[in-house]
């Protein structure tokens, strides 16, 4: 019974020390932990609120939806981790070492993937000044097409005769880009080859009174005409016409035809390469063997 009592005494004493302790360590350590749970939720709750404000901003900015998407998730997925740290340095865990471990990680990924970053940066890069913008026509790296797709890491053309073209961003961002449509109106440089023997004046009536009877041709700025130059089978003159970019080839193309067909009523004369070839006898001697 003694013994009995004696366990219960002890039990009791274990009880009160493990209770002790356990106030201790909620007094020493409560309100870190507390503050550490009010920094995590109100940390979580201003990220939040950041991510709205920027998004709005990018919305009234007309930025890209891809590359705000994008920028949207790595604000998020950055600004955690660096709230994360936070909480946990708050309550009593050795962050320096994850970080040097997550920093050595991300310089061994970064050059592992050097060619893809850049792409990267290219298409950030792409998507924020706009160069040039889907359906655009644009000339780069040796490619002629329309943008078909703007992608992170690539740039999809798709050629005049449908060829799909995948140019990485890193290329484009970095090197010269000819956007033939990029502005309302274009000039259509055109040259035609007259005869020597034909009337120039007579030329210059018959073209500009075709690209005035074409109503896609714009008045202002005026078309000019003029000789380019001389040529060694041709007089060669040059149209120069204003045209709403849409309407560039259209009206090239009917021009081309129409000339052609103004040019032969008006009897003018559109030359093609000639040579004159001045053939001389052969001596006596030469037209004897011939004759052998």
């Amino acid at each position: 019974m003694e013994e009995m009592e004696q366990n219960v005494q002890e039990s009791l004493k274990l009880v009160s020390t493990l209770t002790d302790k356990g106030i201790d360590l909620a007094l020493a350590y409560g309100p870190k932990l507390l503050l550490a749970i009010l920094v995590l939720l109100g940390g979580l709750w201003f990220i939040r609120g950041l991510v709205k404000v920027v998004d709005k901003s990018m919305d009234r900015a007309k930025v890209d939806i891809t590359l705000q998407r994008f920028l949207l998730s790595i604000i998020n997925v950055g600004l955690k981790f660096i709230l994360l740290v936070i909480f946990a340095s708050m309550i009593g865990v050795e962050t320096a070492s994850l970080v040097a471990m997550l920093g050595a990680a991300g310089l061994a990924v970064g050059l592992a993937l050097q060619g893809s970053l850049s792409n990267f940066a290219g298409g950030v890069l792409i998507l924020l000044f706009k160069p040039f913008k889907f359906g655009d026509v644009i000339e780069a790296q040796g490619f002629l097409g329309r943008v078909h797709e703007i992608q992170i890491f690539n740039t999809i053309l798709l050629t005049m005769d449908n060829q799909k073209v995948v140019i990485p961003n890193a290329l484009l961002s970095n090197g010269c880009i000819k956007n033939l449509f990029s502005e309302p109106t274009r000039r259509v440089d055109l040259t035609f080859g007259i005869s020597y023997d034909d009337d120039i004046a007579i030329a210059k009536e018959v073209l500009a009174k075709l690209m005035a009877e074409d109503p896609r041709v714009l008045k202002e700025p005026g078309a000019e005409i003029f000789v380019g130059a001389h040529a060694d089978s041709s007089i060669n003159l040059l149209a120069r016409p204003w045209v709403k970019s849409e309407d560039y080839w259209p009206v090239y193309f009917d021009l081309m035809e129409k000339v052609k067909v103004a040019f032969d009523h008006n009897n003018i004369t559109i030359p093609f390469p000639q040579r004159d070839v001045h053939h001389y006898g052969l001596s006596p001697r030469l037209q004897g063997t011939d004759d052998a």
